[in-house]
């Protein structure tokens, strides 16, 4: 006959079993490794969407009119809009581009608006007199850029039951500040089949 500590002692190793199951694994992997749990947007996709679209860019008509020049075409990143129904991080992906116009060697890049803010102060600053005369920076050297790319992400989500296909589309695009001329328009367009097990634990 089972008594009462027999009942304890089973009891216990019940509890630690599942205390021990439900505590939380972290693996670490490499930055770049892909992975898509949930079939949005995210890092993965920031990262080769970016890579794709400004090598597309770099490789059209438009750069060797600029590169025939006796200087790089300087760009800046204005807007990229998310129009998408999820929220997405945008500047984690202005930072992707940002990354693969400098990496390519191939473009100047120039600060973005709220950073030419900061840097503007911190001249300011400096012209006060808070800093030695020879290592002072002086207001009225920037370099204006000649290119803008602006952009937006949008999204269309089509489900039934536990299915699910999800369609990004990336639009970029480049202009040139002085004209308003658009010099490249590209697109990515990506989509995922989703599904989800209706066995919920």
């Amino acid at each position: 006959m089972i008594n009462r500590t027999q009942i304890f002692v089973v009891l216990v190793f019940i509890i630690l079993l599942i205390t021990g199951c439900a505590g939380t694994k972290v693996v670490r992997m490499e930055a770049d490794t892909i992975t898509d749990l949930s079939g949005k947007w995210n890092d993965t996709d920031s990262r080769l969407v970016a890579e794709e679209l400004i090598n597309d860019c770099l490789s059209r008509p438009w750069y060797n009119k600029f590169s025939d020049q006796s200087r790089l075409p300087t760009v800046i990143v204005g807007e990229v809009r998310n129009k998408s129904h999820e929220h997405i991080n945008i500047e984690t992906f202005v930072k992707d581009i940002e990354r693969s116009l400098i990496n390519s060697g191939k473009v100047e890049f120039v600060a973005g608006k709220h950073e030419r803010i900061q840097l503007r102060q911190e001249k300011a600053d400096q012209m006060l007199g808070n800093v030695t005369e020879e290592t002072m920076k002086m207001a009225g050297k920037e370099i204006g850029a000649d290119l803008m790319m602006i952009g937006s992400i949008n999204t269309i989500a089509d489900q039934e039951g536990n299915k699910r296909v999800m369609f990004y589309q990336i639009n970029m695009e480049l202009i040139e500040i002085e004209t308003n001329r658009k010099l490249w328009i590209g697109d990515k367009k990506i989509k995922k089949y989703i599904t989800k097990s209706r066995l919920k634990l």
